[in-house]
């Protein structure tokens, strides 16, 4: 599914990490990928969109927390959280001040790790630290607010942020006008796709050099998706 969650799992028991692959990536609302060191996974989220990390403590070629320490050191923002044998007070408040969100420890219940991992992905939506990449934009939903590449700040409107979002979990899918009518406004009977576009019109005068050639938020196949 385009609009998934892209996970991060990294452990390097390969049998633990293909089992958590593929179970977690029955779900629609998650696209997951596998490392099995922590010079990979550190690799892998400054290469690519990862929407939250779980990481093992025991890792062969890095501690798992020091690991986790680099990412943040090099921006990464998104929730992690650590997988250990160990849970112990110590532990635990080793790899939190080096900047993970959780702890699981084995062995755990797969419902477990699910109902942190929402739990997480929910607050880090709300939250300030919720930043995504939209073109030369740095995008901020909590803060309805886009920032340029040389600092200039375009307010947006809730409805507007609301389609950003929900076209940037589309990845480079075109979202349809009536599932993206939904996503944003509910089954309201008095909203048309009418508004719809209005709004996406209104959004391509912000947004675009020149919103009479869209680049960023283009119209494809009877919907829209965004460039990168």
């Amino acid at each position: 599914m385009s609009n998934a969650y892209r996970l991060l799992i990294c452990d390097d028991d390969e049998i633990l990490r293909d089992t958590l692959i593929e179970q977690i990536a029955l779900s629609d609302e998650f696209a997951v990928v596998g490392e099995s060191c922590a010079a990979d996974a550190i690799r892998r989220v400054a290469e690519d969109r990862i929407d939250l990390a779980v990481m093992d403590v025991g890792l062969p070629d890095l501690d798992g927390r020091e690991a986790v320490r680099r990412m943040r050191q090099a921006g990464f923002r998104s929730p992690v959280i650590m997988l250990t044998a160990q849970d112990s007070e110590e532990d635990q408040v080793e790899g939190l001040e080096a900047g993970a969100n959780d702890y699981v420890t084995k062995p755990f219940k797969l419902g477990i790790l699910l109902a942190r991992i929402r739990a997480h992905l929910r607050s880090h939506e709300a939250s300030e630290d919720a930043v995504f990449q939209i073109g030369p934009y740095t995008f901020r939903p909590s803060a309805k607010l886009l920032v340029g590449e040389r600092g200039s700040k375009l307010k947006l409107t809730e409805k507007e942020t609301a389609i950003l979002r929900f076209l940037y979990r589309a990845g480079r899918a075109v979202v349809n006008r009536d599932t993206l009518l939904a996503e944003v406004w509910g089954y309201n009977a008095h909203v048309t796709t009418h508004t719809l576009e209005t709004h996406i019109y209104r959004l391509r005068q912000k947004i675009e050099p020149n919103p009479a050639t869209a680049a960023i938020l283009v119209t494809e196949g009877g919907g829209y998706k965004l460039l990168p």
